[in-house]
């Protein structure tokens, strides 16, 4: 048995970024693991510029996250996207040039009505532990929000501290059940795996390393 560290991540919006310049901000459509990694570090305190409690961070956690879906008397509200539009100056738009000092166009995406439940657990190399990432959810040192300041929570972050033998088995312990899980750690079953960038090179801000999510897919919960 091992031990998991349970969130829930719902608000009105959400988003999670990709690598990307500003001329285009898309969200992914689970939570990142820079994205989860950055909440984590705001509950603790850490701030951008302390690189060594930011790679002890990222050294000692692992993480699952499941697709959860919410209802409302009975009727279950699905995730839509929002795009919003602003202008920016001194940004870089896009790979094909360097930073301007004139006012750019950029699109940012979110997502809304999404609720997600993550299992968080501790790596081979933890030297921060369960207990101490519990004591700063429950009790952050900065506001924690959901990929961006305008993304406030509308839940407790803190859910549960469980024992389970997998990821898988501790977020089933948690209602809605069913939703497709995205986690570091393979399912009970061989399934699809996928790269994405979304390791933070904590040496070299805003530069991220690929690493691979394992896809665990759902079933409905017919107890709904």
């Amino acid at each position: 048995m091992k031990s998991y560290l349970i969130l829930r991540l719902a608000g009105p919006m959400q988003a999670w970024g990709q690598p990307t310049f500003e001329g285009t901000r898309p969200t992914a459509r689970f939570p990142t693991r820079s994205g989860l990694l950055g909440l984590l570090g705001a509950c603790l305190g850490i701030k951008r510029d302390d690189r060594s409690a930011l790679q002890t961070l990222s050294d000692s956690v692992r993480f699952a996250v499941r697709c959860d879906q919410s209802s409302v008397d009975g009727r279950a509200i699905l995730v839509s996207g929002l795009r919003d539009y602003h202008t920016v100056m001194d940004a870089r738009e896009d790979y094909r040039g360097l930073k301007s000092h004139e006012t750019i166009q950029t699109w940012r995406e979110y997502l809304c009505d999404a609720v997600f439940t993550v299992a968080v657990w501790e790596s081979e190399r933890a030297t921060l532990r369960l207990r101490d990432l519990q004591t700063a959810v429950r009790k952050p040192r900065f506001t924690p929000f959901l990929g961006r300041k305008c993304c406030p929570l509308t839940q407790p972050l803190f859910v549960d501290l469980c024992e389970a033998p997998g990821p898988q088995q501790a977020l089933a312990n948690y209602a809605p059940v069913g939703g497709d899980i995205y986690s570091e750690a393979p399912g009970d079953v061989a399934g699809q795996r996928f790269t994405v960038r979304d390791e933070p090179i904590i040496a070299l801000p805003r530069q991220f390393a690929s690493r691979e999510w394992h896809v665990i897919k759902g079933e409905p919960d017919v107890s709904q």
